[in-house]
């Protein structure tokens, strides 16, 4: 025998919730036609037939639900050995198969196609799950998760509770993961997500994915451990300080134990604050926070109002003003009203000191000898 023609058919798992690849029938050569039991007929049993080439191909081309595809299959050594006995009966997994004709393959498939029950249960489910589909960014809404950027957190945290919040909400297949995966990324990590698609794709495994994501985000530096070891308390509210503490450290170390952690947090803080706090009745953080929360008049900032002082500039009286006689005014010369007087009658004066020198001058040549 040197190949099989297997039928495969996309199926709904009992709860309707998810797809499954099955083998419903195989034929041979002879056109021979032997049915798989239903029980038997999940692709995942069949693992000589998941290993070969055509499986591959199968899994790509089957996408919607009921969709069939019938494929010739080369066999080997194992596929032989899985399906037919010593007296070459098919069998597998110690069933010995049914055989049909085909025209009796055809009224099977017919009868199932036809039946109004099954097509108004099928189509219910089609419908329950594009819905969901459709409703992907309202889910997404629902996670309890904060966005990833590549800096604000660890990504082997962040990664841990994201597929906590997917199996919260029963997202078990690959392709509705990668596909929510896309709604908490920003910044330089939507053009990693776009690339990762551009390379594998919705049909690839979340497994692939994952693992891409944690060796491109890991953090192989010391900067987020020094930078939690090192925080401390420098200004503001008390409780929100430990709590950010608290976050950092177990970001970086989440087996910490509630000791240790509490000692850290406390190494953070004022010694003032510190010296208020009894050691032995603190077990938990949730008990620090009580207490911190009791101790927050004591870093409480007071605002006072200082009233300004009184720094008018002194002014001095007007020069200007007293040489005309006009009293004692306190404003400045280059405001003064008299200011053009007095300019004028220093250009008057001028004139005049001029004129008079000229005259002068005039009557000492008049008399002065001529010979000289």
């Amino acid at each position: 025998m040197e190949k099989l023609k297997f039928s495969f058919q996309v199926k709904p798992t009992p709860d309707g919730k998810s797809n499954y690849i099955a083998i419903t029938s195989i034929f041979t050569q002879d056109e021979k036609v032997f049915l798989v039991p239903e029980e038997y007929q999940a692709a995942s049993l069949h693992k000589h037939i998941l290993t070969s080439k055509a499986y591959a191909t199968v899994r790509n081309s089957l996408k919607k639900r009921h969709q069939t595809r019938s494929v010739w299959i080369k066999t080997t050594k194992d596929i032989l050995e899985t399906y037919f006995d010593e007296a070459e009966n098919m069998i597998f997994q110690d069933q010995f198969l049914e055989e049909i004709t085909q025209g009796q393959l055809a009224a099977i498939n017919k009868n199932n196609s036809e039946d109004p029950m099954v097509k108004i249960l099928e189509q219910l489910v089609d419908d329950q799950q594009n819905k969901e589909k459709q409703s992907i960014k309202k889910l997404a809404d629902k996670f309890v998760i904060e966005k990833f950027d590549g800096r604000n957190i660890s990504a082997s945290h962040w990664m841990e509770v994201f597929e906590k919040e997917c199996a919260r909400f029963e997202l078990v297949e690959c392709e509705e993961k990668i596909e929510i995966f896309r709604l908490f990324l920003e910044r330089t990590c939507t053009d990693w997500y776009s690339s990762m698609m551009i390379k594998h794709g919705f049909q690839s495994k979340w497994s692939e994915w994952k693992s891409n994501f944690l060796q491109t985000y890991a953090n192989k530096g010391w900067s987020t451990s020094k930078y939690a070891l090192s925080f401390r308390y420098q200004s503001g509210s008390l409780l929100e300080y430990a709590i950010k503490k608290e976050r950092l450290m177990l970001e970086i170390r989440k087996t910490i134990d509630h000791g240790t952690l509490i000692d850290i947090i406390a190494a953070g803080l004022p010694d003032f604050i510190t010296e208020r706090i009894n050691k032995e009745e603190v077990e938990h953080t949730s008990d620090l926070f009580n207490e911190l929360g009791k101790l927050e008049h004591l870093v409480t900032k007071k605002k006072f109002i200082k009233k300004k002082e009184d720094t008018k500039p002194v002014k001095e009286n007007c020069s200007i003003c007293e040489k005309l006689k006009k009293g004692v005014r306190y404003h400045s010369e280059d405001s003064c009203w008299f200011k053009t007087r007095i300019n004028n009658e220093k250009e008057k004066e001028k004139k005049q000191i001029k004129l008079i020198n000229n005259a002068e001058l005039e009557c000492e040549l008049q008399y002065q000898d001529p010979k000289n």
